[in-house]
């Protein structure tokens, strides 16, 4: 019986064997990670400091940004700094809390979306009723339920993957611990369950998906019911950023997931992996907050104070 080698520790893939290369790919890196960071900063720092943004949507929003930033957090700085040092080596235990944090996020993301459509269709379908049903505490139970379920299925399938030992090539073909790659180095019996979880969890996800869909048909159907152009456009503008996100996070992870990782390229993997892991946070601040007046309008306003501030003499006219 030939020896079995127990990984303890992972590879990530090296998108270039040249130096300059890796560099610049690192700095490319860091300016979407800069990006990304200083957009969602300034979405929640905008919202917390006007108070006519404090109502169920912004909070909701707030929310999001908050977890846009944490989500782009577990994967980018590790890659930066894997890039600039020439090394690709991850420990065992941190591709686990890799693995965690990043389902972690992106599950509580889902379900915040969820939440997010529940709230855009009592504020167009039912906008007498919406003081009554989306009051500060159920917003706050929606957010809160979003977080603890989103760590319920981070446990779940983190602990099923590594309650048992990896052995054989322990070379990922990403640049961060991706779930499909990690899979294939595992034991039969963590991949057979894994999977189990899989299709459980999808199937979960794909009910999500209709009831959402189901939601917007009747947004829309609500909205085209309205007699101005103008009630058409403003109706349409504040679903539609939220449609565009779930279907480009939803099409993209299941792409990842349900794909055959061994027939596709280094290049088309990474193409895959930003598509959910980068482009959401990036994204997301310029569909929700840059296309939203109140919230551009307040941002302006916070950057005035503090870059312009008013002088003494003004204040004491």
């Amino acid at each position: 019986m030939g020896n079995l080698s127990i990984i303890t520790e992972f590879l990530l893939i090296e998108f270039s064997s040249t130096r300059e290369l890796q560099v610049l790919h690192a700095l490319l890196f860091l300016l979407i990670y800069l990006a990304a960071l200083m957009g969602n900063l300034l979405t929640i720092a905008a919202i917390f400091t006007d108070p006519q943004l404090h109502c169920p949507m912004y909070f909701f929003l707030s929310n999001l940004s908050l977890l846009d930033i944490c989500t782009i957090s577990v994967t980018l700085p590790k890659f930066i700094v894997n890039s600039l040092s020439g090394c690709q080596s991850l420990s065992l235990l941190g591709c686990a809390a890799q693995i965690s944090f990043f389902l972690f996020f992106s599950a509580t993301e889902f379900a915040l979306l969820v939440a997010m459509s529940y709230d855009r269709f009592v504020a167009i379908c039912h906008p007498l009723h919406y003081s009554i049903i989306m009051m500060p505490a159920r917003c706050v139970w929606a957010v809160s339920g979003s977080w603890v379920s989103g760590l319920i299925y981070s446990a779940v399938h983190t602990g099923n993957m590594f309650r048992l030992s990896f052995s054989g090539s322990n070379v990922i073909h990403q640049f961060f611990c991706d779930v499909p790659h990690v899979l294939k180095v595992a034991t039969s019996e963590v991949f057979n369950s894994e999977f189990v979880l899989i299709v459980a969890s999808s199937s979960f996800l794909l009910f999500c998906f209709a009831y959402l869909i189901i939601s917007y048909a009747r947004i829309f159907s609500s909205v085209l019911k309205i007699p101005s152009v103008e009630g058409h456009y403003k109706a349409i503008s504040t679903c539609s950023p939220q449609l565009i996100i779930l279907i480009l996070f939803l099409t993209s992870v299941m792409t990842a997931v349900l794909r055959d990782t061994s027939d596709t390229s280094p290049i088309q993997n990474l193409l895959i992996a930003m598509a959910y892991t980068i482009l959401p946070p990036l994204m997301n601040p310029i569909i929700y907050s840059l296309r939203n007046q109140k919230v551009t309008a307040a941002m302006s306003k916070m950057v005035r104070r503090i870059f312009f501030p008013p002088s003494l003499k003004t204040q004491k006219s």
